[in-house]
């Protein structure tokens, strides 16, 4: 099985959120409020749950914050109305998706114009880059959690799409119908993943070779990451390995 890896771009934004774990508490907590509302607060009944609450244990995040983050969304404490939602932009001829969770649209919609206006970008009306981008389910492993045998006898069981092998972990891609009946496969062989995730994935990436607008779109990403609502930036830009720009 072969694809498009984005390994080294998750470990890096594994590391940015480690930084910046009361961000992280919150738009988890608020992730499992909005998957409560959708299937009710019993994990046993709720794989989405039972995905974040891994999720949650994974990021340290205390008990109390998870079980708030339930009794919202079970409406025994009052909380805010949260949407999950998604902005489109691009910058120099790359395309952003940017997954944001909210209790503010307009709060939230003026930070993302404003990052993307202040990087020489721009946002994209709705589904603009639907036909750029694809939307699967992800799992990431290291190689010290599973041999890679077990794990494709594992991800062929669970029906995954592909299996990408790297130097420093396994990527297994499946379709997002499909995302709860592989999530299970593996909770029942007692792996887990590091991350399990829905994401974008571009179809094809553009290689920037100019140093100067790579820089920009680096900083890009990095505002619109350190942003409040925003959960996960999105983009099918790839450095040239010729640029070595230094990591900040």
């Amino acid at each position: 099985m072969s694809g498009h890896s984005k390994w080294k771009t998750i470990k890096h934004a594994k590391a940015a959120t480690d930084a910046k774990r009361g961000k992280v508490f919150s738009l988890i907590g608020k992730e499992i409020t909005i998957a409560v509302k959708a299937g009710g607060g019993n994990a046993e009944f709720n794989p989405q749950l039972r995905t974040l609450l891994a999720k949650a244990k994974a990021a340290n995040m205390p008990n109390e914050n998870i079980q708030r983050a339930i009794k919202k969304g079970t409406g025994e404490i009052a909380g805010e109305q949260i949407e999950e939602l998604i902005y489109e932009g691009y910058a120099y001829g790359v395309g952003f998706i940017v997954e944001v969770t909210t209790d503010n649209k307009n709060r939230t919609v003026s930070d993302v114009r404003s990052a993307f206006e202040k990087c020489g970008g721009n946002l994209a009306n709705s589904g603009a880059l639907a036909f750029t981008f694809q939307r699967k389910g992800q799992f990431f492993f290291t190689k010290d959690q599973i041999e890679e045998e077990k794990l494709t006898e594992l991800a062929l069981e669970a029906d995954a799409e592909d299996i990408l092998t790297e130097e420093d972990g396994y990527e297994v891609l499946c379709a997002v119908a499909d995302f709860d009946k592989v999530a299970k496969v593996f909770e029942d062989a007692k792996v887990t993943p590091e991350s399990a995730e829905l994401v974008y994935l571009p179809m094809t990436t553009v290689t920037i070779e100019d140093a100067e607008v790579g820089k920009k779109l680096n900083k890009l990403t990095e505002r619109l990451e350190d942003l409040e609502d925003v959960k996960t930036v999105y983009s099918n830009y790839e450095l040239s390995p010729a640029l070595h720009l230094e990591e900040e």
